[in-house]
Order: C-alpha cells, then sequence, then structure tokens
C-alpha cells in the first residue's frame, strides 16, 4: 500500500515526497478567489492547501517523539525558514520527528488555522505506525502567531471550531505537549499583538470571539504541559503574553516552564550572539529530556 507520505495529489506535483496534504477529501471552505500561494525569502503567504512537510529524525537515534512546528509570521505569512525548517532540524538531531505545518492565515481567518492544527495531530495520532511515532508523544511547537496557534492546539482542542465533520475528528487531537517560543496569547488589551488579531478576528471582533482566542482564559486541567520562552526586548509581542499564560497554567496545575530572557527581540529564531537568549534550544533540550520525550524507542 503507498504510504500516505507518498500521496501527493496533482496540485502538489512535484513537490517532495515528505509534502503530507491535510485534507485530501478536499479543503473545508475553500476559497478560489484568492490566487496562488506566496513562497519567497524564507516564507509562505495566501495559503489555500495546509501541508505538513515531514523531517525524519537523525538515522541513528529516532526516539518516536514528534514535533507539529507552527512558524510565526501574525497570521498574514509564515516564517518557515527561520520558525519552521530551522527548528525541525535541530529537532531531528534529538532524535525528533518533526512536521513543519503550512496553515491558512488571514486569507480565511478563524477557525481555518484551529481546523488545520488539530487535523494535523488527529493525523499523525491517527497514521503513527506509519510515521514511526509514539501517538502519545506528539507535541506542537509554535512561534509568535505560530505559538498562538499552537497553544490554541493545547486549549481548543475539543472545540466545536475545530471540527469539520469529518470521521477523522474521532481522534483525539490534544497535543501531549506544547513548546511555545514568544507567543501571541491574548486577543485583548493591554498584551495583544493587534496585527495578528485583526488577521485572525477581523477589523471588529466579537466579544465571544476574542475571549475565545484570548487563550489564558482557556486553559483548564486538560492542557498538555508547556515550555514557555520570550524575552524583555520583545517589542512586537509583549513578554506579558508568556506570563499570562504561564498564571493561567499555574492556577489549573498544568506542569509548566518559562524562561524569560533579557536580550533577543521578536523573531529571534536560533540566532548567536544574543547572550543567554542563543541558548534557549539547550534548556528546552534539557526539558524534553526531563519530561521523557527524548528516551530512545524501544
Amino acid at each position: 500500500m503507498i504510504s500516505l507520505i507518498l500521496g501527493v495529489s496533482a496540485s502538489l506535483a512535484g513537490a517532495a515526497p515528505n509534502v503530507i496534504r491535510l485534507w485530501p477529501e478536499g479543503v473545508p471552505g475553500l476559497k478560489t478567489d484568492i490566487g496562488p500561494e506566496k513562497v519567497g525569502g524564507g516564507y509562505n503567504s495566501n495559503v489555500s492547501e495546509a501541508t505538513l512537510t515531514m523531517v525524519a529524525p537523525a538515522v541513528d537515534r529516532p526516539n518516536g517523539t514528534a514535533v507539529i512546528i507552527c512558524p510565526g509570521g501574525g497570521y498574514v505569512r509564515m516564517s518557515t525558514a527561520r520558525e519552521g525548517d530551522q527548528y525541525a532540524n535541530w529537532l531531528s538531531t534529538l532524535g525528533v520527528t518533526s512536521f513543519v505545518l503550512k496553515y491558512r492565515m488571514q486569507e480565511y481567518g478563524h477557525p481555518a488555522p484551529l481546523q488545520d492544527v488539530l487535523r494535523a495531530v488527529r493525523m499523525l495520532r491517527s497514521r503513527a505506525a506509519e510515521f514511526n511515532i509514539n501517538p502519545a508523544r506528539i507535541g506542537v511547537m509554535g512561534s509568535s502567531a505560530g505559538g498562538h496557534l499552537a497553544a490554541s492546539a493545547g486549549t481548543l482542542f475539543d472545540n466545536p471550531a475545530g471540527r469539520t465533520g469529518a470521521a477523522m475528528d474521532a481522534v483525539s487531537a490534544r497535543p501531549d505537549f506544547l513548546m511555545l517560543m514568544y507567543p501571541v496569547i491574548s486577543m485583548q488589551e493591554p498584551a495583544v499583538h493587534a496585527g495578528s488579531r485583526a488577521a485572525l478576528l477581523g477589523a471588529a471582533p466579537s466579544a465571544e470571539s476574542l475571549k475565545l482566542l484570548s487563550l489564558e482564559k482557556q486553559v483548564t486541567a486538560a492542557t498538555p504541559p508547556t515550555l514557555l520562552i520570550h524575552t524583555q526586548e520583545d517589542q512586537a509581542v509583549p513578554v506579558e503574553n508568556s506570563i499570562l499564560f504561564y498564571q493561567a497554567l499555574t492556577k489549573a496545575g498544568v506542569p509548566a516552564e518559562m524562561y524569560l530572557f533579557e536580550h533577543g527581540g521578536h523573531g529571534m529564531g536560533m540566532r548567536d550572539g544574543l547572550g543567554t537568549s542563543s541558548l534557549w534550544p539547550r534548556r528546552a533540550e534539557e526539558w524534553m529530556r526531563d519530561r521523557g520525550l527524548l528516551t530512545q524507542a524501544k
């Protein structure tokens, strides 16, 4: 039987064989009037065809853990190279199987990104044996607005807006852990990143949608263990976003660890020369190892 990884549609003809379509049965609410996807300079935008791009673990050390990576970009574009591919290559060295998520953004608005990330979790969990991953060790990592999407997966995994009526909706979409890099969390003042809010919810969002997508208000005891990384120097997404989420996790009794560094502006990725901030991958590796996520598969 041909693996789903090789089941690339005609619309993705010529794409690498590690590209997995999230909606082979048809994109929910497909828009045909927004034009083609734009790719260039390490960014993707104007997305309609949501996909996962798989990066295999280093050959001698697969451990069965999987991470879905959500690049940031304010729900306007995705910083795929810096906050997707780069993280996937790093995680590969740790034995983790990574899947860079290409998700729908401002052209669709809520709930399309939520549907995409939850479908990604469901797909990996339902086909874990094909990908040689542990269905109980599937995490979501996200940066900036991608951090908001990852945190949405960790708080809204049972929300009706994340379902489309597909048979796969029956599979649990709850991630087993979250890794949030300078995430957008709140859709309300004073911590809101206004650009992400406008792209996701429009110019005049309802009070109900503002509350639903202010994820510090959606944390429960079922929210998965979370790692948060942010900096004081972030002038785009205030550090208060991570603090609010950490406080909510603590109140709900969810295991959480947070590193707030002095240096490093927004979108720092894995740059050198930012003082202790440049060492965040070591802290993240320690956190994953402490949670048993880097233990070799049996």
